[in-house]
């Protein structure tokens, strides 16, 4: 039998780490070794108990997610665990330190738990830089499932943004490590295949999301992200588009389940 993936929960959310790990409890391939509600107590977690991905929450007491990925690059660790950090709309900035300082995926709150599970067993199998290709994955139901969402999100098929929106999706779909490297790998990647600049690339992106904002389905957008507040502000591309990623995965994820069940 395989081996179960070892987590650690790290999270000052008590009964959400109740949730997680009666969850998790669902899947005989995920094992829950350990939860701590502060930073100290997941380095000495950590230290303590082998661990295959750590699940961390950027904000907690004494230390907070970032103090925690700085120790851990400086621990004399036998095995570094790989971590996957909860992250927020506003908290961009922060998850861009997260993963200069060594996390190998951010997750944006709110998320599906089964897509969290998903996420959990990719990091795992993954190797360093890279998460493996979805499993037996129907490309072009793929790309039928992204086309239906930039047409509900009402971006002109003119516009060169939701060409470059599609590929983004798509691409994050394949492979979700590419979200913590957006500026050096999506949007290269992506600029090549057009022959065009990141930075256009970019720009047209960030407009084809400003237009969403406004003119996209409102149920739609409530789906994607939860409750729209414009007090709140819009996502940033990389936020938008793991989320948009993460709803077409958790789709065919579910369709596939079903299919089996019947």
């Amino acid at each position: 039998m395989e081996e179960p993936v070892r987590v650690a929960i790290a999270d000052d959310n008590v009964e959400f780490c109740h949730v997680l790990v009666d969850y998790f409890r669902r899947y005989p391939r995920l094992e829950v070794v350990g939860v701590a509600h502060e930073g100290l107590r997941a380095l000495k977690l950590i230290r303590e108990t082998p661990v295959d991905v750590l699940l961390l929450d950027m904000i907690m007491p004494n230390v907070d997610g970032l103090g925690v990925l700085e120790r851990l690059r400086c621990a004399d660790l036998t095995r570094r665990p790989k971590v996957i950090v909860f992250t927020a709309f506003g908290q961009e900035e922060m998850t861009r330190k997260a993963v200069r300082l060594g996390a190998d995926y951010y997750i944006v709150k709110p998320f599906d738990l089964a897509t969290l599970a998903q996420r959990i067993m990719e990091t795992a199998c993954a190797t360093e830089g890279e998460s493996p290709p979805f499993p037996s994955i129907d490309i072009e139901e793929v790309e039928r499932e992204v086309a239906e969402m930039i047409e509900r999100l009402c971006i002109p098929a003119t516009f060169k943004g939701s060409f470059y929106l599609r590929e983004a999706i798509l691409l994050t779909v394949l492979h979700p490590a590419l979200i913590t490297e957006v500026t050096k790998r999506l949007y290269p990647r992506i600029a090549e295949k057009y022959g065009t600049t990141i930075k256009r690339v970019e720009r047209s992106i960030r407009f084809a999301i400003e237009t969403a904002w406004v003119k996209g389905e409102i149920e739609f957008l409530h789906e994607l992200f939860g409750p729209v507040d414009e007090g709140k502000g819009r996502p940033t591309n990389a936020s938008f588009i793991a989320k948009a990623a993460d709803w077409v995965r958790l789709g065919f994820l579910a369709r596939k389940v079903g299919a089996k069940s019947n």
